[in-house]
């Protein structure tokens, strides 16, 4: 086993529906370049593992403090302090009660891929397949070629979902392995894409413009985020995008507050935003607007 293709795994769902077709097995990969103030998954921005504590489950044993040798248990308040903590996880093994979860498992592709195969059947009757999603897998190249490889093999159907911000030269050589690529665009001004994701969408756009161009099976997904990307002007610039690229399909999320919930188990520095679950009626009315232009919504 290669030990340096090991990459941190926060996270394997079975019988997935919802991200590609058929019944899908999706792989969440820690670690991402862009900060998005909206993040579904804050436990996935950082690439580092992380514990993870679940106040609600505590029953102040302070077992993990027993066997912590470093001090790095606070017995007031959160229970791990990040600064002394070395991920030794004798804590996590020490709770009795799963408290502490350990987020992000070096995992290779061979281990990861014993994981995927064990569904092979459920592809296979489905018409479906593994997805790669995050976090950020584009993180990761030499990982998803040796996994890509794997799948590949074995007729297993590969969908990646992508914030856009890879590197060409380093995924020119892995891009014609994957079936399906989700390309999420977020905000079309580059400015206020900084402001919301930090980072500028100049790569982002020009990535779009090369998978449709090299004629790459891409869908594009739109975050519908209320007051960040649902405003007329974003969605009038993203049609205007899509046409440009003769592209006249896109996926819509609507924004929901699960990410939020999140925050709180590991002390993210993420904000909470407090906004509401996008509504069914909201989806509906934007869904009607892009199919007035020419777009359907998948």
């Amino acid at each position: 086993m290669n030990a340096s293709l090991n990459v941190p795994i926060f996270d394997v769902q079975r019988f997935s529906i919802h991200d590609g077709p058929g019944i899908r097995t999706t792989i969440f990969f820690k670690g991402c370049n862009l900060k998005c103030v909206w993040c579904q998954n804050p436990e996935s921005q950082e690439v580092l593992p992380v514990i993870s504590f679940y106040k609600n489950r505590c029953q102040e044993s302070f077992s993990c403090a027993d066997v912590c040798s470093e001090g790095a248990i606070i017995k007031d308040g959160f229970r791990i302090d990040y600064e002394c903590c070395t991920r030794c996880l004798q804590c996590v093994d020490a709770c009795p009660n799963d408290a502490l979860k350990l987020i992000g498992k070096p995992l290779g592709p061979e281990g990861l891929f014993d994981q995927i195969i064990a569904d092979l059947a459920y592809y296979e009757s489905s018409g479906g397949g593994v997805t790669f999603s995050g976090g950020e897998p584009t993180l990761y190249p030499a990982f998803m070629d040796k996994i890509l490889n794997l799948c590949n093999a074995r007729g297993i159907h590969t969908t990646l979902e992508t914030c856009g911000t890879f590197a060409q030269k380093r995924w020119v050589p892995i891009l014609p392995k994957i079936q399906l690529i989700y390309f999420d665009l977020k905000i079309m001004d580059d400015i206020h894409h900084k402001l919301a994701t930090g980072m500028g969408n100049h790569r982002i756009l020009g990535n779009a413009r090369y998978l449709v161009a090299k004629g790459y099976p891409v869908e594009f997904r739109l975050p519908l985020v209320p007051g960040y990307t649902d405003d007329l002007k974003n969605l009038e610039a993203t049609t205007r995008f899509l046409k440009q690229l003769g592209q006249d399909k896109i996926h819509l999320l609507g924004y929901h507050r699960m990410g939020e919930t999140k925050i709180d188990v590991i002390q993210a520095k993420q904000r909470k935003l407090g906004l509401e679950n996008y509504t069914n009626e909201k989806l509906e009315e934007i869904t009607h607007w892009f199919e007035q232009k020419g777009i359907t919504v998948l």
